[in-house]
């Protein structure tokens, strides 16, 4: 006969028992936390996966450990949930579907009498947010809107490759919040209409606004000289020819490269504007200072520049002053650090960038050209040529040339244009700074040791791994001609805080870089509560992509999630407190491309993508759950 357990026994043995699955959580109670604050917030973090069936999977094995004043330690498991694929069919289309100017599907016919709508397997930035008014969703929860990127699609039908060739576009999703759980369901999907800016084009990550509006990104801008002595050589042609439907149509370089805003009402419907005056550059994104009108921008591509833009008003990007930076080294190691100090490139609205736009300015408009040293030509190398060029503005057309060639007009002032894969933005507001990525840290970031570069401003030691920089942000902050800049949020230096390690040669997995370390940073968002940044690897060199969780405080460092092999960790934000939930936003883009694994790990893992993937055509729309809102934390209520 078994002795019956007293009912002190039976409430205890549970807790115990996950005390033992979660070595870190007190067996004193689920209410020992009452009353009592948060001492510590600490990530836990997973393995790199082993099995190829992980290595084809998104996951996470992580946790966060939360430690009481009293003592008390409780640990919150993480779960990576996707909401949806790109493939998947939501209101009676694919979510990933690519649009043209009337919002009907693009047909891939690369396979003879097999036509298909064109569906991206790169879903990027993710914007969850409240927007006040919205309708119930019928499910009973908190009404939430989610702008979604579609970057590109990796290829058509017929197997080729067809990046940048269609147009790009963006989802609105409707997204019901369980309100006791935090538990996130779609309900809706539908496209963003791009037909009064003329499409959308190659679109990064993106930020929210603290006027709750979406900076949407256009990155890798086309080349507008290379466009006017041959339209072949830029997807200009294709990707207006596509999207317009006409093969008549007629597409102009200068009207892609911008940052789209979108703003969602309370009806569920979406405006678009294009801020032509924050400059035309390959804009990985823009983040907006706590001033509501300074805003810092990613740069990416080779030979690129770092920008700062002042609007004249805040929570109004219509108008401002667009300013360049100078890197003034001061170390060479791990990155690099420097000092900045910031050029002036000229003040301008949409309105007037707009005008030239429609005017049909072409490159030879703003700039004379020579091929070699010539007196009153400025020598440059910028993107997206990454060749030297000898530049003159030709009188009157300043405005024009700083605003729709950005990066060669403050190349010609003297800004640089040497950062290599200028990635992700992320402001911590608490301690005035802002962080970037540099996802490779190489080619023009090294010492020219030719010496036949225009400038050598960058001279850090090669980190193919790349390295995320902190920059501390100051007021009273004057320009290259000593004329005062109107923020306190100036970018004053920059040192890197996060970098990898390189490795001689490949391991067993095919990594390149040191797994345990953060290779390639791409996308980063900041958690003002969790006092945390997250960094998600855009990485060429880790056989698996993974996300990070870097404590600013102890600059502890750990791993929450892997991606596919293959596959790139993209639509990252941090979501602190919606209605009582903390999220951390996190998507996946085309996996198993271009894998590092070794054979035969790589066709085992294959194998599994394929099953998991829709034979590599689908992205995922997803998020990390299990962190509790931290104001909860500090009542005792979780």
């Amino acid at each position: 006969m078994k002795r019956k357990k007293s009912k002190a026994a039976r409430i205890i043995a549970p807790v115990l028992g996950l005390a033992l699955l979660f070595p870190s959580i007190s067996p004193e109670g689920a209410y020992a936390n009452a009353g009592k604050k948060v001492k510590a917030l600490e990530f836990i973090g997973m393995d790199a996966p082993i099995t190829a069936d992980d290595m084809a999977k998104a996951y996470s094995a992580a946790f966060l450990k939360v430690t009481y004043t009293n003592g008390y330690i409780k640990s919150y498991p993480l779960t990576y949930n996707t909401l949806f694929k790109s493939t998947d069919v939501i209101s009676g289309i694919p979510a990933g579907v690519v649009v043209d100017v009337n919002g009907k599907p693009i047909m891939d016919t690369s396979v003879a009498d097999k036509p298909v709508p064109y569906v991206s397997d790169a879903p990027d930035a993710n914007t969850l947010f409240s927007v006040k008014g919205a309708a119930a969703t019928g499910l009973g929860g908190n009404p939430l809107s989610l702008l979604t990127h579609y970057e590109y699609i990796t290829s058509n039908n017929a197997g080729k490759s067809a990046y940048g060739i269609i147009p790009a576009s963006m989802g609105l999703s409707t997204i019901d919040q369980n309100k006791q759980t935090g538990e996130l369901k779609v309900t809706d999907v539908k496209k963003v209409d791009f037909s009064a800016v003329g499409g959308l084009w190659i679109p990064c990550n993106g930020s929210l606004t603290p006027w709750n509006t979406l900076l949407s990104s256009e990155e890798y801008e086309p080349d507008a000289r290379a466009y006017e002595k041959d339209p072949t050589q830029t997807f200009v042609s294709s990707f207006t020819k596509n999207f317009y439907q006409d093969d008549k149509k007629v597409g102009n370089p200068y009207a892609y490269g911008y940052i789209p805003e979108v703003t969602v009402n309370a009806n569920n419907s979406t405006t678009v504007v294009k801020h032509y005056s924050l400059g035309r550059f390959s804009h990985e994104l823009g983040q907006v200072a706590p001033d509501r009108k300074t805003v810092i921008f990613g740069d990416d591509g080779g030979n690129t520049m770092l920008f700062m833009y002042v609007a004249d008003k805040a929570e109004d990007l219509s108008a401002g002053t667009l300013y360049a930076a100078k890197w003034n080294q001061t170390s060479d190691k791990n990155g690099g650090a420097a000092t900045l100090s910031w050029i002036q490139l000229g003040h301008a609205s949409d309105s007037e960038i707009k005008t030239y736009i429609d005017k049909g300015l072409k490159f030879s408009d703003l700039f004379e050209t020579t091929d070699k040293d010539t007196a009153g030509f400025t020598k440059i190398k910028t993107y997206p040529t990454g060749k030297i060029e000898w530049l003159k503005v030709k009188p009157g057309m300043e405005k024009a040339a700083a605003f729709m060639e950005s990066r060669r007009y403050g190349a010609i002032q003297g800004a640089t244009a040497e950062f290599n894969k200028m990635e992700g933005v992320a402001i911590n507001t608490k301690d005035n700074k802002v962080y970037v990525a540099m996802s490779y840290v190489e080619k023009a970031m090294e010492k020219d040791a030719k010496n036949e570069d225009p400038a050598d401003h960058i001279q850090v030691a090669k980190l193919k791994a790349g390295a995320t920089y902190e920059l501390n942000l100051l007021g009273k902050q004057v320009d290259s001609s000593q004329k005062a800049i109107d923020s306190k949020y100036v970018p004053a230096d920059m040192k890197s805080i996060v970098f990898g390690e390189d490795l001689a040669k490949a391991d067993e997995k095919g990594n390149t870089a040191v797994v345990d370390k953060v290779a390639n940073p791409d996308n980063l968002s900041y958690s003002e509560s969790l006092r945390t940044l997250f960094i998600g690897e855009d990485s060429g060199m880790h056989t698996n992509n993974f996300l990070w969780a870097y404590n600013v405080d102890t600059q502890k460092l750990s791993r929450i999630m892997s991606v596919p092999a293959g596959g790139e960790a993209t639509g990252l934000q941090a979501v602190d407190n919606l209605n009582g939930f903390t999220y951390i936003m996190s998507n996946l883009q085309h996996p198993g491309d271009e894998m590092l694994a070794p054979e035969p790990l790589k066709a085992q893992i294959n194998e599994f993508i394929n099953k998991y993937w829709d034979n590599k055509r689908a992205g995922s729309v997803g998020y990390i759950s299990g962190i509790p809102a931290i104001s909860k934390l500090s009542e005792g209520k979780e």
